[in-house]
């Protein structure tokens, strides 16, 4: 008999591994993977990715329709009063807008804080929670990385969130044909206080939802940091004011991040405050705010930077 013909040769190349003489039948194959050539955008392009990406999954921008809905409820909420404020002012030809640009982030806190504590999670607590962290900070990207953009892109959720109402409020009061100098430096200050009660309220809200990746957990925890102190320091002061001690007024502001803001915009952004007297902090207390609301944001990104380092992850 004629020996049989050697099988047609493949493209799949095999070596031997090492060790083959105890394992004659461990091969290698190669299945023509090739190496990435081009061009490598590195860390930067990584992070601001993951900033866009954050800032867009805050109102449910490249996600499903069903995660559009809450978002999108809560920032035609936040704009409404601003629309009719305007439409009284226009119709009833006021001398001023019922209520300051200041005085509107601070009265519709309730609202901003259910944006913060459905978005915080959202934005740290899944990724936790489905263990996808890890592959963040694989390459390029690293711990601090991550934690600047997601806290940078919620400052900036927020920031549009409560802006966008102060916007409306200005373009309402051109209408209105106030004046133009009162209402333009008023609109510029409403913006500063948007801007820092942006900065501080992210800081605590991605705080406590990194701090847990149960979604539902993280929800609660915020309403509660934000929610239980304010109620607090209202009824203190309430009380402290019907004893007449309106020193200790100002001071229990400092328990509470909306007390907080509160209290600086009065002082320092020609606002009105809604602590029981309406009295503005005192030239002691300014600074005191200011350097405790400097300690809670250092404080909070500390926390997210620790958070970010532990092994586990």
């Amino acid at each position: 008999m004629s020996p049989e013909p050697h099988a047609p040769a493949t493209s799949t190349a095999t070596a031997p591994v090492p060790g083959a003489g105890q394992h004659s039948g461990d091969v290698i194959h190669n299945i023509g993977y090739r190496g990435y050539d081009g061009p490598r955008l590195g860390r930067r392009y990584a992070t601001r990715s993951l900033f866009v990406q954050s800032l867009r999954g805050a109102y449910g921008l490249g996600r499903s329709a069903k995660s559009k809905v809450l978002p999108m409820i809560l920032f035609a909420v936040v704009c409404a009063p601003a629309a009719i404020i305007v439409a009284v002012a226009i119709f009833t030809k006021a001398k001023d807008l019922p209520l300051g640009y200041n005085s509107y982030v601070v009265q519709l806190q309730p609202v901003i804080g259910i944006f913060i504590a459905a978005m915080a999670p959202q934005a740290v607590s899944l990724d936790l929670r489905f263990r996808v962290v890890p592959l963040y900070f694989s390459r390029p990207i690293e711990r601090g990385d991550y934690v600047r953009a997601k806290y940078a892109a919620l400052t900036a959720a927020l920031f549009v969130f409560t802006a966008v109402p102060v916007v409306i409020l200005y373009a309402g009061a051109l209408l209105a044909k106030l004046d133009f100098a009162d209402q333009t430096k008023g609109f510029a200050l409403g913006l500063v206080c948007c801007a820092l009660f942006s900065v501080l309220h992210a800081g605590i809200g991605m705080a406590a939802a990194a701090a847990t990746p149960r979604r539902g957990f993280g929800v609660a925890a915020i309403i509660a940091v934000l929610t239980i102190p304010y109620m607090l320091v209202s009824a203190l002061q309430a009380i402290v004011a019907e004893q007449d001690n309106m020193g200790a007024i100002g001071w229990l502001g400092l328990a509470s991040p909306g007390s907080l803001i509160d209290g600086v915009q009065s002082k320092l952004l020609d606002g009105e405050n809604a602590f029981p007297t309406g009295e503005a902090l005192t030239s002691l207390q300014a600074p005191v705010y200011l350097a405790v609301i400097a300690a809670l944001i250092a404080g909070t990104y500390a926390l997210l930077l620790r958070r970010y380092r532990k092994a586990g992850l």
